[in-house]
């Protein structure tokens, strides 16, 4: 028979061992939950940060969704592409806000390049731009894969049902 202080030193090891495991998988959960994202919103910031994309972010976050928008989810010291990239691959969507100076952009090509070769669906809104209007340029700073990368993208997301958005008029 065991003494009454044997069996309260087995119960209390057995709780910690509980406490101890529920508070892994808490740690695990809210890794996760930081990390993965419902919907990565590609965006050129000085063209829609302050409208489209900033309001698409705070709708979504009220619904209960957890988007990704660089201006809301990076700090200063996080390694650009290593935490855009996983937010990409993370992702469940991507919505691509197409903007009059987003094809000058190398980051916002190489993300909406990584969401197609990543087989994401993505959603198009066409900001104060049409279809037609979206090239790619090449001015030399970018390699020939990336700039037929960015092209296949573009061509794909430009074919791709989307919404169309003027901020003169809402």
């Amino acid at each position: 028979m065991q003494s009454s202080s044997g069996r309260a030193k087995k119960i209390f090891s057995s709780a910690n061992q509980i406490i101890r495991y529920q508070r892994q998988i808490l740690a695990k959960k809210q890794r996760q939950s930081q990390s993965a994202c419902d919907v990565f919103i590609n965006h050129r910031s000085i063209d829609t940060k302050k409208n489209v994309s900033g309001l698409l972010y705070d709708h979504l976050s009220r619904l209960g969704l957890r988007a990704f928008l660089d201006s809301k989810n990076m700090k200063p010291g996080d390694k650009l592409f290593d935490h855009i990239d996983e937010g990409i691959r993370k992702s469940k969507i991507g919505i691509a806000v197409f903007s009059p100076q987003y094809c000058d952009s190398y980051f916002c090509l190489h993300e909406l390049a990584m969401m197609m070769e990543c087989k994401k669906k993505v959603i198009p809104i066409f900001c104060d731009v049409k279809p037609s209007e979206l090239r790619v340029k090449d001015c030399g700073i970018c390699s020939t894969n990336d700039i037929e990368r960015f092209r296949r993208a573009l061509e794909e997301a430009k074919y791709t049902v989307g919404l169309s958005f003027d901020t003169s008029t809402g």
